[in-house]
């Protein structure tokens, strides 16, 4: 399969299951507020970001590895191929073992941590391990999917995840409409778990009948490849930047607010979560692909697949934002009920968090393709920024304040430092080149978004009294934002004349073919 075939197939993928899974992950999440609770759901994604800090210790292996497995794969070495993901293996498992051990220490702290929650330790201390035993699974047994991903074959693991999930959730919501047991709901999380890795071993011997599951490594191979461990102890400064945007929110909102506010902050991130996860789905092997581009070095088509990349995210985040700005809050009211809509200015600031989570995935894709890792103190000054200001206007904003952090540390890093390391440092020309593309495709979108907004308060309501006409709102306000946006990102951008005539020549290319 071709590059753009492979991307094209995890895509539709990708897209195929996570439309199916979003709609269960909204129906069970009804249900588990309403027979778990506000508190209860606070609690589980509070230690799920407890968890999410002891995982620090793996950042940046996997990455490091998916790297250094491009070219072997490109030149199909199996026997290196082999080599580099033995070495994956134990590394892997180190891991395992220090995130097991600092989550037997943080655990003997939860008495102090969690004194003023209304859950016994039990309960507390079960909902905890099942997490940590469900990560520790991929740790010691599931690592090989990495390999799934760097071949651009990431669908097979969207396929068996998904389908997973799916069952899960369903199975989780009917032992709560019948059973109404927490312990029961935690257990099926961990029982899934341990058969998705047992399934998924399976699958990936099948596609890879060369690949030696056994294969042992030795120190010697740190030698050949000296820049996997140079690229991990730079990938984890990264990671951690990540982690500090990512994974502290819901910390933070549990210490200067309350658990119930987690929840409720948890049912707006799993509408945008679902979204960025649909998005990175249908964008899903193109980190790999654009390693292939990056390893044929050829510049000038470098530069043509990097401004058909940003195109195409701020045609597909631009439209995706705009859709959210007018239809999320009535959602809210029509899902759960009106209680749970936050105020407008907090889910101001999480929309533009989203749009800049997305539009930053080229700059992300080509950097990881050159291995640009060693601008360590940026995602240091990230973290000092994202913490410092989340918990100054934190204490006395609360979530509002909170997410100003996260938005700041991203405007300073994410928009303007990473796009000039990487002119500077992968491409090797001047950034302001980025600057002038940046500000055209910014623009469009703007006069876009005007041009609907005007069009939307002089001819449309966003009050709902049920999910049809909410749904039929939905693709409206979509159809036409996205018709307007389309036009002027294809008058004013090249980059977006470029893949629409690409998306063109494929049409006909399988037209053809099927003829």
């Amino acid at each position: 399969m071709s590059r753009v075939s492979k991307t094209l197939k995890n895509a539709k993928i990708g897209v195929l299951f996570y439309v199916i899974t979003i709609f269960a992950n909204f129906f069970s999440r009804k249900i588990f507020l309403e027979y778990l609770g506000d508190d209860f759901i606070g609690l589980t994604t509070t230690l799920q970001g407890i968890l999410g800090f002891l995982n620090l210790a793996e950042l940046g292996i996997g990455t490091a590895i998916g790297f250094t497995l491009y070219k072997p794969i490109f030149k199909k070495n199996y026997e290196l191929i082999n080599r580099i993901l033995a070495l994956f293996g134990n590394l892997y498992k180190k891991v395992g073992f220090i995130t097991l051990i600092t989550g037997v220490v943080v655990s003997l702290f939860f008495t102090l941590i969690f004194k003023d929650v209304d859950f016994s330790y039990t309960i507390i201390y079960f909902v905890f391990y099942c997490y940590l035993s469900s990560t520790l699974i991929g740790y010691f047994y599931n690592y090989h999917l990495i390999l799934l991903e760097a071949d651009q074959k990431g669908y097979v693991v969207t396929q068996y995840y998904k389908s997973f999930t799916l069952f899960r959730l369903i199975l989780q919501s009917v032992v709560l409409l019948y059973f109404k047991n927490y312990y029961l709901w935690i257990g099926i999380e961990l029982f899934f778990a341990i058969i998705y890795s047992f399934t998924l071993r399976r699958k990936i011997q099948k596609i890879y009948p060369w690949l030696d599951l056994k294969y042992k490594s030795n120190k010697s191979i740190l030698k050949e490849f000296p820049e996997i461990i140079k690229k991990i102890k730079q990938i984890v400064v990264h990671k951690i930047g990540g982690f500090v945007l990512n994974g502290t929110d819901q910390l933070l909102i549990f210490a200067f607010v309350n658990l119930e506010s987690v929840a409720f902050f948890g049912n707006y991130q799993l509408i945008f979560m679902n979204l960025l996860g649909l998005l990175n789905n249908l964008f899903a092997g193109t980190a790999a692909g654009i390693g292939n581009v990056v390893a044929e070095n050829n510049k000038n088509t470098i530069k043509k697949v990097f401004w058909e990349m940003m195109s195409l995210r701020y045609f597909i985040a631009g439209t995706i934002c705009v859709a959210l700005f007018y239809l999320t809050e009535p959602f809210i009211a029509l899902w759960l009920g009106e209680k749970y809509i936050l105020n407008s200015a907090i889910f101001m600031v999480m929309l533009l968090n989203l749009f800049i989570m997305q539009i930053r995935g080229p700059v992300d894709n080509f950097k990881q393709a050159y291995g640009l890792y060693d601008d360590t103190w940026a995602p240091i000054a990230q973290s000092i920024i994202n913490l410092v200001i989340s918990v100054a206007l934190g204490y006395k904003y609360g979530i509002l304040g909170i997410m100003i952090g996260s938005l700041v540390s991203l405007l300073l890093i994410i928009i303007i430092w990473k796009p000039y390391y990487l002119y500077k440092r992968g491409f090797k020309i001047n950034c302001g080149l980025y600057w002038i593309g940046f500000l055209k495709l910014l623009i469009s979108f703007i006069v876009s978004f005007i041009c609907f907004h005007y069009i939307a308060v002089k001819y449309a309501t966003f009050k709902f009294e049920n999910y049809l006409e909410w749904s039929f709102s939905a693709i409206k306000i979509t159809i036409v934002f996205s018709i307007i946006y389309f036009l002027t990102l294809y008058i004013f951008n090249k980059g977006f004349k470029d893949i629409v005539l690409r998306a063109k020549l494929l049409i006909l290319k399988k037209y053809q073919d099927g003829k």
